[in-house]
């Protein structure tokens, strides 16, 4: 569940970047009448409300700073946009003739002023919508870039009540987490199964590791062996407090019931919440659960094997990083420097082909030991930045599932006029052959599945096979 969170791990690092608008045309197109496309210097103002001038700000930002943004064609933006906005006229039974796109020429001025003239034409006519319908159009166009790591975020609101650490939703993890729900639940593997129950009406209900979902509100999570949006109701976020009903079977005992799981507040155990944990295995593996690339984390994992070593004699190391939704790319690389020198980890590419390297920090004294590295589905972003390292330079081996595939460059953030964030990639991620990532995922060297059987026994296949890699 903590996990993507995807990349709010990193999103404040990534936030503090420097960032200066490109040679024309972008930097005309990235200051629109006079309002700024710029990184935030400090936290956020309270929010305002969002207007289509802060819309046409978002839109020429994006056209000025984006990855590809000087040759993508702009009027799929401002047609995913005016798209939305119909349909969320359509919802509150407000759809009018003069609701019709524009027509549309190439030209992104002539096209922006076309959309906001009809955007004003219908608004006039819902006043009460006005805001609401700026929001969605904002969305819809961010959305519309089709990159995992463009967003438009809002600032967090907590439920009254909330302490420090406590989780929010409804208290189970299930084999397929929250963003690849949210963005890709295609990927997704079936069957569909509780793999933890750290608290709250799970707990309640007493659902335990294994037990299939076979049904979310009466859907299926699966249609033929394709993953579904009726996943993504097993992960709400606050305020979202709708109750979700699950169908259920226990394979140990056959037994096939329903559940209806009410969001809301738990605590959490706080070893968990701990970025990095370690321990020793089998008495000479330093096994090591890193669940993002915080700052400082590099150096912590460090510490920890270093621990770990102090008078004993360790045969390797077990990275753990399944659920590690990613963070800082700088932290990736300084951790890649302790198993190799002298080497690229990875390229960050213009859309003109232009690529600067990530070399390793050479100054990281080397660990010269053996290394395997545990990936599923959660590993995503700076996550996949370090596993495609690891694979590429051969510095050991991945065990496990292939990883999230949502790695398409390092976002940068920029603050809007109703105090709102927007944030996406000026470069592309490839790994250090110069292969795409992003989309694709990292493919484990051996591929190791968790089955509904292994979580409701408690077993832990991937760790058994690295243990085993190590000890031969």
């Amino acid at each position: 569940m903590t996990s993507v969170r995807t990349a709010a791990a990193g999103l404040a690092l990534l936030l503090a970047a420097a960032c200066t608008a490109p040679a024309p045309p972008r930097r005309e197109a990235g200051t629109a009448a006079g309002m700024v496309c710029a990184p935030p210097q400090g936290p956020p103002q309270a929010e305002t409300a969002t207007t289509i001038d802060v819309v046409r700000q978002a839109y020429f930002c994006i056209l000025g700073n984006y990855y590809g943004g000087a040759t993508l064609d702009a009027r799929s933006l401002l047609t995913a946009g005016f798209a939305a906005l119909t349909r969320q006229l359509d919802r509150d039974g407000r759809d009018m003739p003069e609701a019709a796109m524009p027509a549309l020429t190439g030209d992104r001025r002539a096209d922006w002023t076309a959309f906001e003239a009809a955007f004003r034409t219908i608004t006039d006519r819902a006043p009460g919508l006005r805001d609401k319908l700026a929001a969605v159009t904002l969305q819809a166009i961010v959305a519309a870039l089709g990159d995992d790591h463009a967003r438009w975020t809002h600032q967090d609101s907590r439920p009254p009540g909330y302490y420090d650490g406590d989780g929010y939703g409804l208290g189970l993890e299930a084999s397929v987490g929250g963003p690849q729900a949210d963005t890709e639940p295609g990927t997704a593997l079936a069957p569909l199964f509780v793999t933890a129950v750290p608290g709250g009406a799970a707990r309640a209900a007493g659902l335990r590791p294994g037990d299939l979902i076979e049904s979310i509100d009466g859907s299926a999570p699966f249609v033929d062996g394709e993953g579904t949006r009726a996943i993504a109701a097993l992960y709400p976020r606050y305020p979202q407090a709708r109750p979700v009903r699950l169908g259920l079977l226990r394979q140990s005992t056959g037994r096939r019931w329903s559940v209806t799981l009410t969001p809301g507040l738990f605590p959490r155990d706080p070893a968990a919440l701990r970025v990095v944990r370690s321990k020793r295995l089998d008495d000479d593996i330093a096994y090591v659960r890193m669940t993002g690339f915080d700052p400082d984390s590099a150096n912590r994992v460090l510490r920890e094997i270093t621990r770990l070593r102090a008078g004993r004699t360790l045969s390797g190391v077990v990275l753990d990083l399944r659920g590690n939704g990613g963070g800082s790319p700088l932290e990736a690389t300084r951790l890649l420097s302790a198993f190799v020198h002298g080497a690229d980890t990875a390229y960050q590419c213009t859309a003109e082909g232009t690529c600067q390297a990530a070399p390793t920090d050479d100054t990281v004294e080397l660990l010269h030991l053996p290394l395997v590295v545990l990936t599923d589905r959660g590993c995503a972003s700076a996550c996949e930045h370090f596993s495609s390292a690891v694979k590429d330079l051969r510095l050991g081996r991945l065990v496990g599932t292939r990883t999230a595939g949502v790695i398409s460059g390092p976002a940068r953030g920029y603050l809007l006029a109703d105090n709102t964030i927007l944030s996406f990639p000026a470069k592309h991620h490839l790994g250090p052959r110069r292969e795409v990532i992003d989309r694709i995922g990292v493919p484990p060297d051996h591929y190791v599945p968790l089955t509904p059987k292994d979580a409701a026994a408690g077993r832990d296949p991937a760790l058994a096979k690295a243990l085993t890699l190590l000890h031969t």
